[in-house]
């Protein structure tokens, strides 16, 4: 028994680094979303990505009672942080649709000068002149 305890440890540490990886990068992009248009996003989500999977496989090697109570306690933590970042994800992606569906207004508001378009007329080929 106590040879399966020392093989767990490894990955007891390890389960703690990631967690405390997981919530840097979670306080890092909860802090820079919508307030930091340098931040890069996608780089942001890749690293989060990895945390999120590197803890999954390693929580597939624990029981519930194995895991240490401070990492209990971080976990706890980094749910409701990313119940947070999630939330902010969510409005920073209705941001964008929005910004996105006033450029495409404005582009078509521009590309209308009061004229007739080819799309009133059924559309390009509508009519062929020989």
């Amino acid at each position: 028994m106590r040879h399966a305890a020392q093989n767990s440890q490894p990955n007891e540490i390890r389960f703690g680094n990631v967690l405390g990886r997981l919530e840097a990068l979670l306080d890092l992009e909860n802090s820079k979303i919508g307030k930091d248009t340098s931040f890069d996003i996608t780089a942001s989500s890749t690293h989060k990505s990895r945390c999120l999977y590197e803890m999954t496989t390693l929580l597939k090697s624990f029981r519930a009672e194995q895991i240490r109570p401070e990492h209990q306690a971080l976990l706890v933590k980094v749910q409701e942080k990313l119940a947070v970042n999630k939330r902010k994800l969510e409005t920073h992606m209705e941001a964008v649709r929005g910004i996105a569906e006033l450029l495409k207004d404005a582009h078509k508001d521009a590309e209308d000068d009061g004229t007739y378009s080819m799309n009133q007329f059924g559309g390009y080929g509508a009519y062929e002149l020989s």
